[in-house]
């Protein structure tokens, strides 16, 4: 099955998470046609496509709308199939949602603009819409990255770490509000909070954190 694989997908994308979670996506179709996931937030739904196109049924959630004819330019009309369109944000993802519980969830941005303790609750909410065994791919931005330069939270314990990146910084990848950092300890110790186990952390070049819990 692992010839299955978007070759160009895999060799492209510089998201070491992102290709974790659709080899996953293989290995349960195999004992499943039609997985299930969920990707949250989406954005411009790549991966949301990418993961249809292995046969995942696949629920996008975004604050944003979505533009069936600028999809249609880009992808399949199997693959479209397969992904649906959900109007819902992080805070709000304790809905009921098409396709749930899912075997996979993945979140990559707009994680660390919570508090420490309503993240928290996000995950645990989030581990509750997988099946028993799924998995939550999650990425979170780092304390020991270039965002900690300024950064007045620095030294406080994460549960109460909450503030604004210095302006410089803030402007230049634009993140106006406060946020929590995180350090590889800390994503254990998030996962761990919300009943979940973690399966795989790892610290990426750039300093910020990414890994894989399992709901238990």
């Amino acid at each position: 099955m692992a010839n299955d694989i978007n070759s160009n997908f895999l060799e492209n994308a510089v998201d070491e998470l992102e290709r974790m979670a659709v080899e996953e996506a293989i290995k349960r179709r195999c004992f499943n046609p039609n997985p299930t996931a969920l990707v949250v937030p989406d954005g411009r739904c790549n991966l949301s496509f990418e993961l249809a196109r292995k046969g995942v049924l696949v629920t996008a959630a975004d604050a944003g709308e979505w533009d069936d004819d600028d999809a249609a330019c880009l992808y399949p009309a199997t693959a479209r199939s397969h992904v649906r369109f959900e109007p819902i944000t992080l805070t709000s993802v304790g809905v009921a949602l098409p396709n749930e519980p899912f075997d996979l969830i993945f979140c990559s941005r707009g994680f660390c603009a919570l508090p420490y303790s309503e993240a928290r609750e996000t995950v645990r909410t989030l581990l509750r819409k997988l099946k028993i065994g799924g998995r939550l791919y999650l990425s979170v931005l780092g304390l020991h990255s270039e965002l900690s330069n300024g950064y007045t939270d620095v030294d406080k314990d994460v549960h109460s770490r909450y503030c604004q990146l210095k302006p410089e910084l803030a402007e230049k990848y634009a993140i106006p509000g406060p946020i929590c950092l995180y350090t590889e300890r800390n994503f254990f110790t998030l996962i761990l909070e919300a009943g979940g186990g973690v399966l795989r952390s790892f610290t990426t070049t750039h300093g910020n954190v990414k890994g894989v819990a399992v709901r238990i």
